[in-house]
C-alpha cells in the first residue's frame, strides 16, 4: 500500500493505493496520521478510491483514526470507496458511522464549515 498525504486549508488529505491489509502499511498510515495530528489539525479526508481490498485490520485502522478525529473534536470523511471497501463497510455496517463523500470536493465542503 501506498500512502501519501497533504494539508490544504486545514484539512489532512490522505490517499491510499494498494491493498489495507496490516502490518507494515497500515504502520506507515497510523505514524503519518499521528505526525499531523500534532499540527493541531482534527479534520481528515481518507481517499479509498484506489484500495483495491481491505480486511478487519484495514477497517480497524479507519476506525482508529476516526476515533483520533473525533476525540479532538473533529471530524474524517472517506472519499469514493472502491467496490471491495464499500461492500466491507456496508456488512460492518460501518457506513453508517462513517461519512463517505463521492469526491474531494464535497469532503472538503463537509469539512470547512467545522474547520472554522
Amino acid at each position: 500500500m501506498t500512502t501519501t498525504s497533504s494539508v490544504q486549508n486545514g484539512i489532512l488529505f490522505v490517499r491510499l493505493t494498494g491493498d489495507l491489509i496490516g502490518s507494515p502499511d497500515t504502520d506507515q498510515l497510523l505514524q503519518s496520521v499521528n505526525t499531523h495530528l500534532g499540527e493541531e489539525l482534527n479534520q481528515c479526508a481518507v481517499d479509498l478510491s484506489e484500495i483495491r481490498y481491505i480486511n478487519s485490520t484495514g477497517i480497524g485502522v479507519l476506525v482508529s483514526l476516526l476515533t483520533k478525529f473525533r476525540s479532538r473534536g473533529g471530524e474524517m470523511v472517506l472519499i469514493n470507496p472502491a467496490d471491495h471497501p464499500k461492500k466491507m463497510l456496508a456488512i460492518t455496517k460501518l457506513n453508517n458511522i462513517f461519512t463517505v463523500s463521492p469526491d474531494e470536493a464535497t469532503a472538503r465542503q463537509l469539512l470547512t464549515p467545522a474547520a472554522n
